[in-house]
């Protein structure tokens, strides 16, 4: 016999040796009650005071544990973060071989990856974002080197867990966070300007009010992500999956999101002036009150009529047949 079929008929002896038990009291408690003519009522009467403080102490018991696991579970997590920490620490001022003269993918490097990627997957939201500040500040995940300060991507995030961090309002302008888990994430008013997100999962992660002048987010997946008041000014959405994003009142002017997957996200009142819709999926998208002027909308698919004239502007814009919004409308009345 196995271990778990042993442990399955040690479950099953206790429920049995349980319903034997009270049993016996039902018995006993019928026999004593004809004997005596005590009522069902009576017994009721006698045995909830017990009952009550049984239950509360049972309960009592589920809070201390639960209370004891929550601070096991906290102390638990500040040793990962502090030994993470400390480790990198002597990796950076290790007068032989110090981590920020590592190139990407050496051992060195791989070593730091692991490590990185180790303990984010132990860590909740606050924490994540200890460990990514950690890295920003250190110069270990910018995403490409630069002539003043010689930074670049020495520490790959590439698959890193960082679902459900808490980055609101941090400062990753030039990150490299492309393939990353950001699912959950809060990025709210993060400054991510130039920041490398693609191919990233941004699933339903919070973006509105962000900063994200020049990122590229091409390819990424932001389904149901929230935008709304973000700032995309050039941002390369090529091929990203925003469908049912929130882009209410994002500004996206000269923004690239060709062949974007818009499908039944909101882009009311959206400011699109100059952006790049062209092969775009517009099904269902809301565009009441966007700003349209100048875009590029050709060969943009599954979008309606009514869709379109809902914007606010679509002066000068490209419409989807290649034709100019107003040589558009006069095609239509003739």
């Amino acid at each position: 016999m196995d271990q778990q079929q042993q442990s399955r008929w040690q479950t099953i002896g206790k429920w049995v040796l349980w319903a034997v038990g009270i049993a016996a009291v039902l018995t006993v408690a019928v026999f004593i009650g004809y004997r005596y003519g005590i009522t069902l009522w009576d017994w009721i009467k006698l045995l909830i005071v017990p009952a009550v403080i049984a239950g509360g102490g049972l309960w009592f018991n589920v809070q201390q544990r639960e209370r004891e696991q929550r601070i096991a579970n906290e102390r638990a997590q500040d040793e990962a973060l502090q030994g993470y920490l400390d480790g990198m620490s002597k990796l950076l001022t290790d007068k032989e071989q110090p981590l920020h003269k590592a190139q990407p993918g050496d051992n060195l490097s791989a070593v730091a990856r692991a490590r990185t990627l180790t303990v984010l997957g132990r860590l909740d939201s606050g924490r994540k974002r200890s460990v990514l500040q950690f890295l920003y500040e250190s110069g270990l995940i910018y995403k490409e080197q630069t002539l003043l300060n010689g930074r670049h991507n020495i520490v790959s995030l590439q698959y890193a867990n960082l679902s459900f961090a808490n980055l609101s309002g941090a400062n990753l302008s030039r990150v490299n966070l492309s393939d990353a888990n950001l699912s959950e994430a809060n990025l709210s008013e993060a400054n991510l300007n130039e920041a490398d997100l693609s191919n990233a999962n941004l699933r339903n992660a919070d973006l509105s009010n962000a900063y994200l002048s020049e990122a590229n987010l091409s390819n990424a997946y932001l389904s149901g992500a929230d935008l709304r008041g973000a700032y995309l000014s050039e941002a390369n959405l090529s091929y990203a999956d925003l469908s049912g994003a929130d882009l209410s009142n994002a500004y996206l002017s000269e923004a690239d999101p060709r062949r974007a997957y818009l499908i039944g996200a909101d882009l009311s009142e959206a400011d699109l002036i100059g952006a790049d819709l062209s092969n775009a999926y517009l099904s269902e998208a809301d565009l009441r009150g966007a700003d349209l002027g100048g875009a590029n909308l050709r060969y943009a698919k599954g979008w309606i009529e009514e869709q379109l004239l809902a914007a606010h502007s679509l002066e000068g814009a490209t419409m989807p047949n290649g034709q100019k919004y107003e040589d558009w409308l006069k095609s239509k009345e003739g």
